[in-house]
């Protein structure tokens, strides 16, 4: 498989609420998203709008930092929002089930690097990182190698 990037310009929360958005009208069960940056840097923001736009009813979206996954039933299936960074070892990860989750629910990883070699290769990575210049801008790195991302990929960077 090849190796795509992108970059994008999140100018403002808005800008991130409406990207959140539209992703989470295109994930289908199966897809993974890779959330990475330093803390605060909009990783948890991101997956709590998508995750809230994904279900029927409103509910709260807890960071899982703590709680290590919060799974939600949303309209076509589960929903896996993961936080690594608190694991030591891959094993602590494969107790999570997280593995079995990848093929049949839509799963946000926060921390990723955690699971080394079993990444997902059909997962979308997305880097956030703070801006130098305004505290609400971020920019986002975009990279995955499967290429049912290309066209979501296209939408957000249009």
């Amino acid at each position: 498989m090849t190796n795509h990037a992108a970059s994008l310009a999140l100018n403002s929360p808005e800008q991130t609420e409406d990207l959140a958005r539209l992703f989470a009208g295109a994930l289908l069960p199966g897809d993974c998203l890779l959330l990475e940056g330093q803390i605060g840097a909009g990783k948890t923001f991101f997956a709590r709008t998508l995750i809230q736009s994904l279900l029927p009813l409103p509910e709260d979206v807890p960071s899982p930092t703590f709680t290590l996954v919060q799974i939600y039933d949303g309209p076509d299936s589960e929903i896996w929002h993961s936080d690594l960074y608190r694991l030591s070892s891959l094993e602590e990860v494969e107790e999570l089930g997280l593995f079995e989750a990848f093929d049949h629910a839509i799963t946000l990883v926060e921390w990723p690097e955690k699971l080394a070699e079993l990444t997902p290769g059909h997962a979308l990575r997305m880097r956030f990182s703070l801006s130098d210049s305004d505290e609400n801008a971020r920019a986002l790195s975009l990279h995955w190698q499967d290429p049912k991302w290309d066209r979501l990929i296209a939408q957000a960077t249009s």
